[in-house]
């Protein structure tokens, strides 16, 4: 224990980082086996593909709270493989509507399968006791942070 009572193991940040980290890298395994995908190239299919519409790479970004610079990266590479095409904005060239080929779509759908039996492995896991207790404290957390956001 630290001698000024600060106890790292019990600090509610660190410790949703690490549990969303042990969660999302053993899922992270599976589709980089899978489909050899990085975590912003995941996120960036998974941000425009539950969407349902188009959207700006801000948008991405904004969704998944990732950096401009990843998303760029995960953009090209989605673009690259032919999953993702980009539109100019009629208004406003310096925007580019990004949406998922039907190849894209396709991985989408694959990979929601994927994560469908990832979620239920993780229940399995935890038990429905413990997961919806889980559920209902990360609600609890994110409704505090939005109006605390709110707030300024």
């Amino acid at each position: 224990m630290a001698t000024d009572g600060f106890e790292l193991e019990n600090f509610l940040p660190y410790r949703l980082n690490r549990a969303a980290e042990f969660v999302a890298l053993r899922f992270a395994a599976q589709y980089r086996a899978r489909y050899q995908l990085t975590r912003p190239e995941w996120r960036t299919l998974a941000a425009l593909g539950s969407s349902g519409r188009s959207m700006t790479a801000t948008e991405i970004g904004a969704h998944s709270t990732m950096h401009k610079t990843k998303v760029s990266r995960a953009v090209f590479s989605l673009e690259q493989r032919r999953w993702l095409k980009r539109e100019e904005d009629g208004r406003d060239r310096r925007f580019e509507h990004l949406a998922l080929t039907p190849a894209g779509e396709q991985a989408y759908k694959e990979l929601t399968e994927l994560a469908s039996r990832y979620q239920a492995e993780l229940l399995s896991m935890l038990g429905t006791e413990d997961m919806a207790a889980l559920s209902t404290g990360l609600r609890a957390v994110e409704r505090a942070m939005k109006k605390a956001t709110a707030r300024g």
